[in-house]
């Protein structure tokens, strides 16, 4: 069966609070590493559902409408986590070409 949690992408993010405190560095640094965290295990855990409703299609119990479900939110995360990925290497390129 599949989670309510495995369809929406926006359950992936976390709770975000409009009234913040000024982080350190550091604390920013680790929030966002535990967001990317986050959101990698949300693709992961997508990708591993795919298996799942896949096997249970073998064996009769789903039908192949939830299969392509899943299988299609599992491409669209993984094009979603793929162009994140290019876009932060496109910023970090950016800022090594920066002088100083």
């Amino acid at each position: 069966m599949i989670s309510n949690s495995m369809i929406t992408p926006v359950g992936l993010l976390p709770n975000i609070n409009p009234v913040q405190t000024k982080a350190t560095p550091a604390e920013a640094t680790e929030n966002f590493a535990a967001f990317l965290k986050n959101a990698l295990d949300g693709v992961a855990a997508q990708e591993q559902n795919v298996h799942k409703v896949n096997d249970q299609f073998l064996i009769g119990e789903v039908d192949e409408n939830k299969v392509v479900i899943a299988a299609a939110q599992a491409e669209l995360s993984l094009s979603l986590t793929s162009q994140v990925r290019n876009k932060v290497i496109e910023a970090y390129q950016e800022i090594m070409r920066m002088q100083m």
